[in-house]
């Protein structure tokens, strides 16, 4: 539990990104080797004045509030050395420095298939996404999508319909569902051998910029993915860059 409160202080701390911790794991073999040795570390990274001052005086009261969240039942934190953090995504070159999980924390390490595309997609589009996650769901792959409006959310009722497994990467602390509409989805995930998973922490509300950040997490921890419709300029399109540089299957839907 000591690590854990280090691992989120550390995830807390201002200007230090996925890469910034992946270099500081240079230095140091375990997070609470930084907060006893500061001073020391930071000769050798000479860390943003912001984070220096975090890394001085955490906010151990905002540490100790998510502990308590993930003493809740269902709910888990994952740092990245935990053994049920996802391995796919522990190999790609930025991995979320920890995840919240609500909902089956096993699931992050089965077989994934994602599935991304439009928000507002054709009636095609809705059908042809709902089906495929069905007959994926049945194949005993799990489905892993973003719970945004159009493909996302009918991949995920796919894999439902199809008492399948699915995980919802989403892009705000799991103390919210956005969009709100698909609250009553987001419980069905969760309550039905699902996950709903997130990198934000608790009371992190929408920020245009963390949509097509989480799309890292949704690729990296699938082997593949599969595009169903998409604009030119869109977060699907950049779901599947990312697969393909880290390495994954990417699919698309003809036409």
């Amino acid at each position: 539990m000591t690590q854990l409160r280090h691992w989120l202080a550390l995830h807390h701390t201002p200007y230090i990104g996925p890469m910034g911790i992946q270099s500081l794991f240079e230095v140091i073999e375990k997070p609470s080797d930084l907060f006893e040795n500061i001073n020391e570390i930071n000769n050798q990274v000479n860390f943003h004045p912001k984070s220096l001052a975090y890394l001085r005086q955490p906010d151990w009261e905002r540490v100790d509030t998510e502990i308590a969240w993930s003493e809740a039942e269902n709910n888990h934190i994952l740092p990245l050395d935990h053994p049920d953090y996802p391995q796919l995504l522990r190999e790609i070159q930025d991995p979320s420095t920890l995840l919240y999980v609500h909902g089956d924390a096993l699931l992050l390490n089965s077989i994934q298939i994602a599935m991304v595309g439009s928000r507002n997609p054709s009636a095609s589009g809705r059908d042809t996404a709902h089906n495929f996650a069905n007959y994926l769901a049945r194949q005993n792959f799990t489905i892993t999508s973003g719970l945004a409006l159009g493909v996302d959310y009918e991949s995920h009722r796919g894999a439902l319909a199809a008492k399948g497994k699915t995980i919802a990467v989403t892009a705000t602390g799991l103390d919210r569902v956005y969009p709100a509409r698909h609250k009553d989805i987001a419980h069905e995930i969760a309550n039905n051998g699902g996950a709903l998973i997130s990198e934000y922490p608790l009371g992190t509300a929408p920020r245009r910029e963390n949509f097509p950040r989480r799309n890292r997490i949704i690729s990296g921890m699938s082997v593949g993915t599969l595009v169903v419709e998409a604009a030119q300029q869109s977060g699907s399109l950049i779901t599947a860059r990312l697969a393909g540089e880290q390495g994954r299957e990417v699919f698309a839907i003809p036409g």
